[in-house]
């Protein structure tokens, strides 16, 4: 954030400092050319105007790299002191969501613990409910385990790395959406070539579960999932044949919480409608934990998401 500010800074003054050397060039080569005018049209005259302007050209550009570098350093000051706060407010926030999902689990665990017990010793009619309790309980410390995820920064040593087969990965998650996709008569094509990659295989599976999952909310007919190698990358491309993604949601779609408006259009696509919102931001966490990517391709239609990690 600091690196692109500073960039933003120091391109509007270079663009400056730009249109200043352009005129004091003109300007100058305005005055040679009066001054020379009477032997301009020899090639004398001429040779010599060429070699005075390139003087100056010279002359200019080296005045203008040593303000370069001295603004470069001030822009980066700046921007450095300006963005401070909103590092710090970021920070803070970081360690607010980690200290609440700690504080949190415990008792939730607790809750749906003591649901279970109690249901043995409870009539039918209200075993229903502690069921419904002890399954809010587990779903809301999934959810904290996820704010747990997503307050800390993606990076290789939060992980569990060696080395995987995301053919094993992509065909053991295809196993559990299948019957999902059947009750829906959603077709579900499956296609895995074996590559390798160093990686953390827990959060592989989480990665392709995030993406199929939202997949199933959104298509129609068809849902496509395969993995290979185009040599330096393995990928991972989960594709449906849904309403696909509103170009104003693109850019956000990886948010946290982030849902999109339902006046948006008659039947918007957002990041997860029916759930938490967090589905596509954690599987961009764990793409950027394994220093690799994950986009939303442009498509004629439906939304296909690519995952793409360095090869081992």
């Amino acid at each position: 954030m600091i690196a692109r500010l500073t960039a933003v800074y120091l391109a509007i003054f270079a663009a400056v400092l730009a249109v200043i050397s352009g005129v004091a060039f003109w300007l100058v080569g305005k005055q040679y050319a009066s001054l020379l005018a009477p032997a301009l049209n020899t090639p004398e005259g001429a040779a010599g105007y060429r070699s005075a302007m390139l003087h100056v050209a010279i002359t200019i550009g080296s005045a203008d790299i040593p303000i370069l570098i001295i603004v470069g350093i001030l822009a980066y000051i700046l921007a450095r002191t300006s963005l401070a706060p909103l590092i710090a407010a970021r920070e803070r926030e970081k360690q607010f969501a980690a200290d609440a999902a700690h504080e949190l689990r415990s008792p939730l665990a607790t809750i749906a613990t003591v649901a279970q017990a109690a249901r043995s010793q409870t009539p039918k009619s209200m075993q229903e409910a502690l069921e419904t309790i002890t399954q809010t309980a587990l779903d809301a410390s999934g959810l904290i385990g996820e704010l747990l995820t997503l307050s800390r920064d993606p990076r290789p040593g939060l992980l569990q790395c060696e080395p995987v087969d995301v053919a094993n990965v992509t065909q053991a998650c295809a196993r559990e959406f299948e019957l999902r996709a059947q009750n829906k008569a959603i077709a579900f094509n499956v296609r895995a070539e074996s590559s390798i990659v160093n990686g953390d295989e827990r959060r592989l599976r989480e990665l392709v579960r995030n993406l199929l999952d939202n997949a199933l909310k959104h298509t129609k007919k068809t849902i496509a999932l395969e993995c290979g190698s185009d040599g330096r990358f393995v990928y991972i491309r989960v594709a449906d044949d849904g309403e696909g993604v509103i170009p104003e949601l693109r850019n956000r779609i990886f948010e946290r919480f982030f849902q999109a408006n339902a006046n948006a259009q008659p039947n918007p696509r957002n990041a997860d409608p029916a759930g938490s919102g967090l589905g596509l931001a954690i599987a961009h966490w764990v793409a950027k934990a394994h220093n690799g990517t994950l986009t939303l391709e442009e498509t004629p239609a439906g939304a296909s998401f690519l995952a793409r990690f360095p090869q081992k």
